[in-house]
């Protein structure tokens, strides 16, 4: 039984499929070119394309995998879990000092700092320096404003999707370009090891 609990527990969340009719977001197509728009909300087509409004796509089959936060920040912002309890921490007791959140969390402090400073890189927190009653000066670390970090996270995030969509659309040319110039051939089990080894 207990090997049973173990499995459930690491076990992968189901796949998730685009639902037109009950997703947050809605994906538009052009029907004249392969332009392709993701939309959060429920409006209508968000732009035009060739002069004609783009038509809601509703015929997706393929299943992914379910994003899960974590690893979006990880792998859109270069940020593990180390810095986002540092942004939490920040947002929910700030402001506060490099010092004062290597304390809360008990981590250690150059960890603090440099993901401080990646975290204003990013426009995800803000520092301000403070006067100390004792003399000297203090960088303290605030949130900023939730509008502010809305839009910034979703552009950083609608970048990479861009910069991620691109290199399917290359890997996918690269896959017809073989296919045309190898038409005599099936397209090799591990295409890229194929096509480095070929190269």
């Amino acid at each position: 039984m207990a090997g049973d609990d173990a499995n459930e527990s690491t076990a992968e969340p189901p796949e998730v499929q685009y639902d037109p009719t009950s997703s947050r977001y809605d994906l538009y197509e052009c029907p004249d070119c392969d332009n392709v728009v993701l939309a959060l909300g429920r409006d209508e087509p968000p732009m035009s394309c060739h002069d004609r409004p783009m038509e809601r796509v509703t015929d997706v089959e393929m299943s992914v995998r379910p994003p899960d936060v974590k690893q979006v920040l990880l792998q859109v912002f270069g940020l593990p879990k180390a810095g986002l309890d540092i942004c939490l921490c920040v947002i929910g007791e700030g402001p506060l000092s490099a010092n004062e959140v290597a304390e809360s969390l008990g981590y250690d402090r150059s960890t603090v700092t440099r993901y401080l400073n990646t975290l204003v890189d990013l426009g995800l927190l803000r520092r301000s320096e403070l006067n100390r009653e004792e003399g000297g000066v203090v960088n303290v670390y605030h949130s900023v404003d939730i509008e502010r970090m809305r839009r910034e996270t979703l552009i950083g995030f609608y970048v990479w999707a861009g910069e991620a969509a691109a290199l399917i659309e290359d890997a996918n040319l690269t896959k017809r370009d073989y296919l045309e110039g190898n038409s005599d051939r099936e397209l090799p089990d591990v295409f890229w090891d194929s096509v480095r080894d070929e190269s």
